[in-house]
């Protein structure tokens, strides 16, 4: 069952009343539910632009050509309210991105339940929330440390704990091991790896690194905002075990 169907995705970015960057030119993907997915692409390819349309962060173009689809676990986004897609982005989405994005001030823990309570859930059941998510990548014994005292490979399993916490159907992450040497890289590659087939979350995740390509199910390549090229992936063994 398909999780993501969108089809005809366009997006032109107004940089002045003269001139735009065609983003996306009519785009076509669908993401199998509990699928991990790749999209690859040079820069400027449209990859990110295609990440933050699926997760709801911007809205396709409906004008200039075909009528645009996209239906999320069955609901057509394209009719959905701003305060309605929020709630989707909240309760059935997580995102880990490239800069981690974590509060300096607040500890690991306290970044995490912050999501939980955004997106409705109270104080205490928050804090049972974000203990749990750290258990699972693997930082339990890191909870009450701020980012300023992680390694950077800690603070994105953080981000990953974080995008965990409301038990999403989907995780997107752009660039999520971006900022890390190779070896930190590794870790939380197999960490979202893990993730995807011990607990079923469908990942999505835009990437320059081949080895992040090569360790998921499937990569979709993009070039000139379109997409060129679906391929089926052989998961590195390395990073499933």
């Amino acid at each position: 069952m398909n999780l993501i169907e969108a089809t005809d995705l366009r997006k032109t970015y107004r940089l002045s009343r003269r001139s735009s960057i065609e983003a996306l030119l009519g785009v076509d993907v669908s993401i199998k539910a509990g699928e991990m997915v790749a999209i690859m692409g040079p820069s400027g390819s449209g990859k990110s632009t295609l990440m933050h349309l699926l997760g709801l962060l911007h809205s396709p173009d409906i004008d200039g050509g075909p009528k645009p689809t996209l239906m999320i676990d069955g609901v057509d986004a394209t009719t959905l309210s701003d305060r309605d897609r929020t709630q989707i982005r909240a309760r059935s989405m997580g995102f880990v991105f490239q800069s981690f994005n974590l509060v300096p001030t607040l500890t690991a823990a306290e970044n995490v339940a912050l999501a939980a309570e955004y997106a409705g859930t109270s104080r205490g059941a928050a804090r049972t929330a974000a203990r749990e998510a750290l258990a699972s990548v693997g930082l339990a014994d890191r909870a009450g440390h701020r980012p300023m005292e992680l390694s950077g490979g800690e603070q994105q399993r953080v981000a990953i704990a974080r995008a965990l916490v409301n038990d999403p159907k989907l995780i997107l992450g752009d660039e999520p091991t971006g900022n890390l040497d190779s070896a930190r890289a590794r870790e939380v590659l197999g960490v979202l790896r893990r993730i995807n087939r011990e607990r079923g979350h469908t990942v999505l995740l835009v990437t320059h690194d081949p080895e992040v390509g090569a360790a998921c199910d499937r990569v979709i390549r993009m070039r000139d905002g379109r997409v060129i090229a679906d391929e089926a992936m052989m998961a590195m063994t390395a990073v499933a075990a």
